[in-house]
């Protein structure tokens, strides 16, 4: 006999959508938040003023010690001219510029500091610029590469 004080079956609430057993919905549930948790991932990180992104994101690098406190930039987020010198320096050259590969006094010092000759200048082409432009990748000795688009008044940690 039925407590007098529960509800009739007819007014108790349902768990389950009707004609679904309660593991599919489950699963469809599952489903919308691993989507919603993997959109949310894409946009992890924090952004900078020029629109960079700092820290990891998903299908990126995270970014190694030697970038701690800096800008950042996936090279894939990289100008397309900027691409093209990396896979220059990873080639060994040849360089389109004659300056390529010069020491990198770090005179400015926005790099962290090293002995002469640590760094490593490589002009990035600049569109419609006649002469080196102002675009440059420049490489530490430890494996760092940097990334500047405004002759070295800031520079970019490139996460490869």
């Amino acid at each position: 006999m039925p407590s007098r004080f529960a509800p009739p079956p007819s007014a108790r609430p349902r768990c389950r959508v009707p004609g679904r057993p309660l593991s599919r919905l489950l699963a469809g549930m599952l489903v919308v938040l691993a989507v919603l948790l993997a959109g949310c991932a894409s946009g992890a990180g924090t952004t900078t003023g020029t629109g960079t992104r700092t820290g990891s994101s998903s299908g990126s690098v995270a970014a190694p010690g030697w970038a701690k406190g800096m800008a950042t930039v996936p090279e894939a987020r990289l100008p397309a001219e900027a691409r093209r010198t990396l896979a220059l320096i990873d080639r060994g050259g040849p360089y389109p510029y004659a300056r390529d590969g010069i020491v990198f006094g770090n005179f400015e010092r926005h790099l962290p500091e090293h002995r002469r000759g640590y760094y490593h200048e490589y002009t990035v082409e600049t569109p419609g610029s006649p002469d080196r432009g102002a675009r440059r990748i420049i490489t530490g000795q430890g494996g760092e590469f940097y990334y500047t688009d405004d002759h070295y008044d800031s520079f970019r940690a490139v996460l490869r």
